[in-house]
């Protein structure tokens, strides 16, 4: 079922490429709207799914809007987007 999700941390393509490559395997095609704050992605996503959904996003650097996140795991996540982002962009350029 199509389910779209708002997702911190995402500020551009190089993001979006990570995003799209990185659930690909595990969850099919994933469209990301960079055209919206905060940002959405929107994915084929059964319900028995949408944790491990949260996993992978968080470990990637992009939690879920909806996630209650620490300190220290806000400060975590946003350092791992930074090189989630560059990671996408070299990938964007080859």
């Amino acid at each position: 079922m199509k389910q779209t999700f708002e997702v911190k941390n995402v500020k551009c393509g190089g993001c979006a490429n990570t995003l799209k490559k990185s659930l690909l395997d595990e969850f099919g095609e994933v469209e990301v709207d960079l055209e919206v704050e905060p940002r959405k992605i929107t994915l084929d996503v059964e319900e028995t799914q949408i944790e491990a959904l949260k996993l992978k996003l968080r470990s990637l650097g992009y939690p879920l809007t909806t996630d209650e996140l620490n300190t220290f795991q806000t400060v975590g996540t946003t350092a791992k987007s930074f090189v989630s982002c560059a990671i996408g962009k070299m990938d964007e350029n080859k």
